[in-house]
């Protein structure tokens, strides 16, 4: 599985990242309450799909050069 839990600090309700832990390029989702971090494709679509609001799904697509 591609997308990992990132910790929402509780008190706070603040999420914190060390950006240069990080390799390449991320994006981050957030819905109910909840975070999650994923890697994106060097070549390829990141698609974040959705229904009533919420985050149902994310999908990749990925290709490579010829």
């Amino acid at each position: 599985m591609r997308l990992k839990d990132i910790e929402i600090n509780p008190s706070t309700m603040k999420l914190e990242i060390d950006i240069m832990e990080q390799k390449g390029s991320f994006a981050i989702v957030v819905c109910d309450g909840k975070a999650r971090i994923a890697p994106l494709p060097e070549h390829g679509e990141t698609k974040i799909v959705t229904h009533q609001g919420k985050i149902k799904r994310v999908k990749w697509d990925e290709g490579e050069e010829f």
